[in-house]
């Protein structure tokens, strides 16, 4: 099992999504139905840990775990262990307080999906995704502060974030040392031969530098984008 609810104690619970969001060919994803059921058996508690390292997945399911957060009595800290790309960045703007790992990357991007029909069919699904990107950036703008145009600039760009960028750019609010999350930190990218290459030292904290990812990661992300669109008749995916 890669997603487990932990509780705490009485009043603490810790979750972790360290899988797909949506259904999984692999059968581990992180639905949202899966993740209300499991949030409801959690009880009344004050407080939740929710720990994320995931390459993101199916964008709607992804929106309705941040909604479902974001309406929990609890107060939420959310902490990129890993990697919190596309929707499950979303899902880390769910936190009161947003921590992100020394060595973690915070990605975000344009919805996307495939689609098969007429011209005035593909137009539509255009004006859809469009407008689920803007509904993410709303997301991502209302955490961080920063104008709309930025973020979609960001977005457009698929724009990675080291921890430091992360904070600097307002969508995190914390790094915390890798000793401090070594014993919980299992970023799938660890398996490649080195992590994502860090984004320019030189940019200023406002305008981070898109980094060439390695191509087995790309592969890996875009591997697992196709699964999503594909087992579910083509939904949104970011």
């Amino acid at each position: 099992m890669t997603i487990r609810f932990l509780n705490k104690g009485a009043k603490a619970a810790e979750i972790l999504i360290y899988s797909d969001i949506g259904e999984s060919w692999w059968g581990d994803g992180m639905t949202a139905k899966k993740f209300a059921d499991e949030l409801k058996a959690l009880g009344a508690v004050d407080t939740i840990d929710v720990r994320i390292n995931s390459y993101g997945g199916d964008v709607f399911d992804g929106l309705a775990i941040h909604r479902q957060l974001i309406d929990h009595g609890a107060e939420i800290t959310t902490h990129v262990d890993g990697i919190g790309a596309s929707i499950a960045s979303v899902i880390a703007m769910a936190g009161k307080t947003i921590n992100i790992s020394e060595s973690g990357f915070l990605m975000i991007h344009d919805a996307w999906t495939i689609a098969i029909g007429n011209a005035d069919e593909l137009r539509a699904v255009a004006e859809r995704v469009d407008a689920t990107s803007a509904a993410i950036c709303e997301v991502y703008a209302a955490r961080s502060g920063k104008s709309e145009a930025q973020i979609r600039d960001w977005m457009k760009a698929e724009t990675w974030f080291t921890g430091k960028e992360a904070v600097a750019a307002g969508l995190c609010d914390a790094v915390a040392e890798n000793v401090k999350v070594a014993a919980r930190t299992r970023p799938e990218w660890a398996k490649f031969a080195k992590a994502p290459t860090a984004l320019n030292a030189q940019a200023t904290p406002a305008e981070p530098v898109k980094a060439p990812l390695r191509d087995a990661a790309r592969a890996e992300i875009e591997k697992r984008r196709r699964a999503a669109a594909l087992r579910k008749e083509l939904p949104l995916a970011v």
